[in-house]
């Protein structure tokens, strides 16, 4: 399994919303998980669409297909099923986010004396 790929578990959990599965209307899907291996590559190396590794196919037909993924809804069911209900409420509070000493703004300059 490669670093960025989904896990076993969350793909079997989702498997069921994937379009183009043997059985339904439409065109049968080559390989939907390799697809979303490279969803996620792309997401979490952030990447340009064009720059997407070989093994993971043209990156404009995977870019195509993430866009009418998107239209048809299937990344918010996607989303709906993998969310942790426990995270639903979780609001960060920046008070406690601190800046690095260097972060906190230029030094002024001290004024010249003019004769």
């Amino acid at each position: 399994m490669h670093r960025y790929a989904i896990s076993d578990h969350d793909y079997e959990r989702i498997a069921p919303l994937l379009p183009g599965q043997p059985g339904k209307p439409g065109r049968n899907a080559q390989d939907n998980r390799l697809f979303i291996d490279a969803v996620l590559y792309v997401a979490r190396t952030g990447i340009p669409w064009a720059d997407l590794p070989e093994r993971y196919g043209k990156p404009d037909t995977v870019y195509k297909r993430f866009v009418r993924w998107g239209r048809r809804g299937v990344w918010k069911d996607i989303f709906h099923v993998l969310q942790d209900p426990d995270l639903e409420w979780l609001m960060l509070d920046s008070t406690v986010v601190r800046a690095h000493q260097h972060a906190a703004g230029q030094k002024k300059a001290t004024p010249t004396r003019r004769p």
